[in-house]
């Protein structure tokens, strides 16, 4: 059993009032059992504030999560903000580590880091919950692809950092207090726990039927499509003056089927390099297919409720959920930038414990078996893991 308590804190500039407020909220004797562990995200200002680094140091567990734009517990939303989620339980456990820099080896830096919180126990964790900053240089299936080999196959869940700069420089991963620009957190998760995982993408009537199969690719830089470079799918798609501006088509995700069977996985495309090649924010395999969707605020809303209700509905004694969506839906919700979490606030209607947080990139496997579980990397996915 776990016991989830979310606490929050607008506090930005008084460090003393921020840490009081936090722990009242979390009332340690009377709520935390024998093995704890937090997972937070705030906006930028707390760090630099120093508000985050107190919180933490008063706190006696680890605690792992990322900076963000938008965020929200139970009946609490918002941008400039400090949110807490606390898994505690007497026969649950977890293990909290960061890893060396990947800025040169990720697949190393990750496997080094999962080891040393692993240690040489032969038992798999139950849940993985992984943290990372956003970083164009490399790419976040190759992160995931590394968990699922190091752990076995284990669930995967978690996100990459995203700020509300505009060329995303300060995406830190947070780690005990600190912030870092080149690390991922992990914590590991052992015993009696059965999470479940929702994912929300596109409903399929906003697809397009004009599929293109990935024929030159190399990682996440796709270069041809049908044989013919992917400057002329777009121009092919009366795409090219978007496909030419940085993030101009976030609100027209790719929905990738790896053509294994396993669901298709949504992809966004961030721009052309100077070959005139696709930068995308995930990795593109050949042989894959590719369908170009229409993103809009209605959608959003749709996919997310609907993936709400699956999860509540069929975890009805549920413990708590924690939540990430890709920052490109909160863009195509304009100017109601709030609809999303104030849908799932609804919806919960405040009967389990929950904290989401806008995300740069997100980490959910699309199937789980008992024997391993089919992790992926998605772009503009609202992700559920529900306990």
């Amino acid at each position: 059993m776990v016991r989830t308590l979310v606490v929050s804190t607008e506090n930005i500039d008084d460090v003393q009032e921020a840490v009081a407020e936090i722990q009242a909220q979390l009332d340690m004797d009377k709520n935390l059992l024998k093995n704890t562990v937090g997972i937070i995200t705030c906006h930028l200002e707390f760090v630099f504030s120093g508000v985050l680094k107190a919180i933490c140091e008063s706190l006696p567990f680890d605690i792992a999560g990322t900076i963000t734009t938008v965020q929200a517990i139970n009946e609490h939303s918002g941008t400039l903000l400090l949110t807490l989620m606390v898994l505690t339980s007497d026969d649950i456990s977890f293990k909290a580590v960061m890893t060396p820099s990947l800025k040169t080896d990720p697949a190393n830096a990750i496997r080094e880091g999962y080891r040393e919180a692993a240690g040489t126990g032969a038992e798999k964790p139950v849940l993985v919950f992984s943290f990372a900053p956003f970083m164009v240089e490399n790419s976040g299936d190759e992160y995931v692809n590394v968990l699922t080999e190091v752990s076995g196959g284990a669930p995967c869940f978690g996100t990459l950092s995203v700020d509300d700069s505009a060329d995303f420089r300060d995406c830190y991963m947070l780690f005990n207090g600190e912030h870092y620009r080149d690390r991922m957190s992990m914590i590991l998760v052992y015993g009696n726990l059965d999470p479940k995982f929702y994912i929300a993408t596109i409903s399929e009537n906003k697809i397009l039927d004009r599929a293109a199969l990935v024929t030159s690719a190399e990682g996440h830089i796709l270069k041809e499509v049908n044989g013919r470079p992917v400057a002329d799918y777009f121009e092919d798609l009366g795409l090219t003056k978007a496909s030419e501006t940085s993030y101009a088509m976030t609100s027209l995700p790719f929905m990738l089927d790896y053509g294994d069977g396993t669901p298709p996985v949504s992809k966004v495309f961030i721009g052309l390099n100077e070959n005139r090649q696709a930068i995308c924010a995930g990795t593109m395999p050949i042989g894959s297919t590719l369908y170009m969707g229409v993103f809009d605020k209605d959608d959003v809303l749709l996919t997310t409720g609907n993936a709400i209700h699956a999860a509540l509905s069929e975890s009805p004694g549920a413990s708590g959920m924690l939540i990430y969506s890709c920052i490109s839906r909160s863009m195509s919700l304009g100017s109601d930038l709030m609809a999303e979490m104030e849908l799932l606030n609804r919806e919960s209607g405040g009967k389990v414990p929950f904290m989401m947080a806008y995300s740069g990139g997100e980490i959910c496997p699309t199937q789980v078996s008992e024997s391993k579980a089919v992790n992926r990397f998605h772009n503009n996915a609202f992700i559920l893991c529900i306990f």
